[in-house]
Formats: C-alpha cells, structure tokens, sequence
C-alpha cells in the first residue's frame, strides 16, 4: 500500500468504528479484525500502520467525530506530513478543501469531566488515554513468581501484588511456554488487587457473581489454592464459554459455572443464599477506568446509559448482599472512576444497609475515597478501578 492509500485506509476503519459505536456494534478491536480479513492485499506493516493511525484519532477525540475523514483531517491540520498525503491520487484520500468539517474538542468528553471523583485530577487526564503496561500474573496454583521471574529475564516484579510481573510492550505473551502452561495469566495489576482484597482462601465458599471470561476467577482459584467451592457466574453465554478452557489450562477445574437469567439470577443461585464467604461484584459500568485499553468506548458512553449501569449495579448489589453469610464479605469494584459508580454507589449501599461495614481493603496501591479504593493510571500504573471490601455483621 501507498502511504495514501494506507490514510484511506484508515479513514475507512474509522467510518466502521465509529458507526459501531453509534449503533452500539463491535468492539474497535473486532471491527478492526474483520476490516484487514477482508484486505488480504494490505501487508503486516500495512495494516500496522493503517491502525496506529486510526487509533490515534480514537485517542485524540473524546467526542465522537462525523466520520473518519473529519478526524483525519483534524489531526493533518497539526501534522503537515501527514497532510500531504491527501493527495487525491488512486487510493488515496481526496485533497483537503479549506471548508471541510473537522474534528474538535479534547481527548475526553465534556460531559464526564464533572463525574470523576475528586482524586482525579485535571493533571491525571493524559494517563488516562496513554498506552496501557503488559502485565500478568502468575499461578500459585502451577509456579510461583520467583521461578518465573528467571524464566522471564525480561519481567518486572510488581511490588504491589504477590504474583505481578511487567512484560514489555509487544511480547509474545500467548506463545510463550509459561502462558500455554498455565503458569501465567494475563491480568492488569488493577485486576489482580481486586481478587487480593477478596481474601479468598482454601476452604470458602466464594461467588464471582459477574465473572465475564473468568480472569478474577481464575485469581480466587489460586488464592484458594484449588480447594473450596468457586462459583462463577455470568448472564453472558458468549463470555461464560470462555472460562472453561481457561480453567483447563490453569490447572482450576474444580470451579463451576452457572449462567444466570437477567433479572432473575437468586433463581440460578437460591443454594449459594446466605451461605458466601466471600462475593465478588465485578459489575457492568462506563469502563472509564479502562480508557486506554479501549478508547473508543468514550465515543459509546451517554447520560442515559450511565444511569442504566448506576441502577445496576445498585441492583447488584442488592443480590450480593443476600448471598454473603454473616462475617463474609461483600467486594464491590467497578472499572470506572466516576464518583456515581464507586464513592456514591456505596455510600447509598451502606445507608441501605446497617448490616454491613466498610473495611479498607489491605492492597498496596490506591487511594482512599470514601468507603472504599480508587486506583488510576497516573496514581498506580493500572488500570482505573474503584474497589470495596464489605463486611457483613
């Protein structure tokens, strides 16, 4: 491909995109999978090319722009490289006109920046769209991180997390021998403190009761060191399948699945009632927190969505509650840093609520915010989460 041909290219991957997350379609990533399967022609330079360009605007816009080629032209009116190759030649995109539409506006949406919880600062925006670390964690269950600290020169011991180790960005994480093994996981740090606040251990009975494809489970399987009762729970058949095999390679088959009708999950759970050590609420949110991994999610997130997850999770919560035994606990974490998801979502539990206790929970990251934790990008080097540990009386 030309380096025209590859600006058009990425014009068009951005049109794709950008309707999807108009009609709430496909991920980025999967459009952008179907987009090169059907351009056998466009090399591996070509298609990395075209991509970091599109993911580029994706960055740069907060607001969802009109279409690919106002992005573009947008990011060519600082770059005049990259102006020069609107150039109207074949396969390449038309000569820019004075009078086209551009993209405006910042990297994030106007509309969210009076949400965040007050830890997060104006100066912590930038983190909060900047390429997200390669982190994993390894399986108490088959190795332990010392030995794989060695078998891994290139890793970095995470001192927050018994089991982080950084990769580098761009390793082969997923055929490399310690991940077909099972020895390692691919899991943010963010994500492995969330399952360490737990406290899971051998014996419990534990409930990951949005368990999604089972990353925090596959963590309580090991913090249990394989013996207990783990239960993972979704409402998504899709993302459900994908635990199993993972279970499988992770040497944690003793877990067991359920799926759950929405809106009537205690009827898939009425054994589990009263009876949890521990239940974890990974809940459905604005995934604010996770912006870097999956930026164009700002251009799918509205008012009216936001308060359909707040309920949500409210509701969540409330399942949750019933299903912790006296002394259990209850571990609520949200991927968001928005005070309506995290510090005020449990603040109302805890009013609704005089059978439970906020503890703080016992990880070495983060930052107090009410009840619970807030850890950030800019803060922590993980992803954005909001996590709290209840207790219940």
């Amino acid at each position: 491909m030309t380096p025209s041909a590859r600006v058009q290219a990425a014009i068009d991957l951005l049109d794709a995109i950008i309707a999807a997350t108009r009609d709430k379609g496909a991920s980025a990533d999967r459009i952008a999978a179907a987009f090169f399967a059907g351009r056998r022609y466009a090399g591996s330079k070509d298609r990395r090319a075209v991509r970091d360009l599109a993911w580029r605007a994706i960055r740069r816009f907060g607001e969802r722009p009109e279409n690919g080629r106002a992005a573009l032209i947008a990011l060519a009116d600082g770059d005049a490289e990259l102006a020069s190759l609107f150039d109207g030649l074949a396969y390449g995109p038309a000569v820019i006109a004075a009078d086209e539409p551009r993209a405006s506006g910042g990297a994030l949406p106007e509309w969210v920046k009076p949400l965040f919880s007050p830890l997060v600062s104006e100066g912590e925006y930038p983190a909060l769209l900047e390429r997200a670390p390669l982190d994993v964690r390894v399986n108490r269950l088959v190795a332990d991180r010392d030995a794989m600290a060695k078998n891994l020169p290139e890793a970095l011991p995470l001192p927050e997390s018994r089991d982080g180790l950084r990769l580098p960005t761009g390793f082969a994480i997923e055929t490399s021998a310690p991940y077909t093994s099972g020895a390692i996981e691919v899991q943010d740090i963010g994500s492995q403190l969330i399952a360490e606040a737990c406290n899971a251990a051998p014996a419990m009975t534990a409930l990951d009761l949005c368990a999604g494809a089972g990353g925090k489970t596959l963590a309580l399987a090991a913090h249990m060191a394989g013996q207990g009762r783990l239960v993972a729970a979704d409402t998504s058949r899709d993302r459900l399948s994908r635990l199993p095999p993972r279970a499988a390679r992770a040497k944690a088959e003793f877990m067991e699945t359920r799926l759950l009708d929405p809106g009537r999950e205690m009827a898939a759970l009425a054994d589990l009632s009263g009876c949890c050590d521990v239940v974890l609420i990974d809940a459905p949110c604005s995934g604010s927190g996770t912006w870097r991994r999956n930026p164009e999610t700002r251009w799918r997130l509205d008012q009216r969505d936001l308060q359909r997850l707040v309920s949500e999770q409210a509701r969540l919560l409330e399942l949750g509650a019933a299903l912790v035994r006296p002394n259990g606990h209850l571990v609520y974490a949200v991927c968001s840093l928005l005070a309506c998801e995290g510090h005020d979502q449990i603040a109302a539990f805890l009013a609704r609520h005089p059978d439970f206790a906020a503890q703080q929970p016992a990880i070495g990251a983060g930052r107090a915010d009410g009840a619970g934790i807030l850890l950030t990008p800019a803060h922590d080097g993980s992803d954005g989460f909001y996590l709290a540990r209840l207790h219940k009386l």
